[in-house]
């Protein structure tokens, strides 16, 4: 599910700069420096020591674009073989526009969280409009793949909306819409409590969709 069509290693990177109230990773963003660290080099020598059956790794967060050293932790990685996915919310283009000339991302997964006029809302901070929108250009004009994709939070996100996402992204190859998930460790602890949306709604939606990308996904 992490990283589609290979079996990975998933690594979380704390902190973040948006507060999207369904984030399953309350402690990630809200309180990074309570969790346990493990340097880079313990995540190195554990894949080293599964390669012969886990060849690749996502990076997650958080917003692993905002933690230093990450374009010299994926070199490493690459070094030793392996394929790197990486999940972003698309506000720092220009470390994905980095990692992309490098050639060192296999895999690029954004979260697009709303059509523009609900951004603020949906990251729950004042959004970089300017900066999402580069970072979606970066990824569709790259040659890796990838994958756009949005949490459908009922009374948050209605079908109109969707329908707006798909416009703002036309023309990409791969588009996910996503079921969500009320969890205890949601960063809105409100939302625990909310049922999600009926599958046959969405995947009605995902139908809708389908004019505008290459390739539709409904992930439950």
């Amino acid at each position: 599910m992490d990283f589609p069509g290979e079996v990975c290693t998933t690594v979380f990177l704390g902190g973040c700069n948006f507060r999207c109230p369904w984030c399953h990773n309350a402690d990630l963003v809200l309180r990074p420096a309570t969790l346990p660290e493990i340097s880079p080099a313990e995540v190195l020598n554990l894949l080293i020591r599964r390669r012969s059956w886990v060849q690749a790794v996502c990076i997650t967060g958080g917003e692993p674009s905002l933690t230093p050293g990450l374009e010299e932790f994926i070199r490493s990685l690459k070094s030793h073989g392996f394929k790197v996915k990486l999940d972003t919310n698309g506000s720092q283009p220009d470390v994905i526009a980095r990692l992309l000339a490098g050639d060192l991302l296999d895999y690029v997964a954004m979260d697009v969280k709303a059509p523009p006029e609900k951004y603020d809302l949906l990251t729950g901070t004042r959004a970089d409009l300017e900066a999402v929108k580069e970072s979606i250009a970066l990824i569709k004009n790259s040659r890796v793949a990838y994958e756009f994709r949005t949490t459908a939070v009922p009374g948050l996100l209605l079908e109109e909306d969707f329908l707006a996402i798909g416009q703002m992204l036309a023309g990409a190859r791969h588009y996910v819409l996503q079921q969500f998930r009320p969890a205890r460790t949601l960063l809105n602890p409100g939302l625990q409590e909310l049922l999600p949306y009926p599958e046959t709604t969405l995947k009605n939606i995902a139908v809708k969709l389908q004019p505008f990308f290459a390739r539709v996904e409904f992930r439950s």
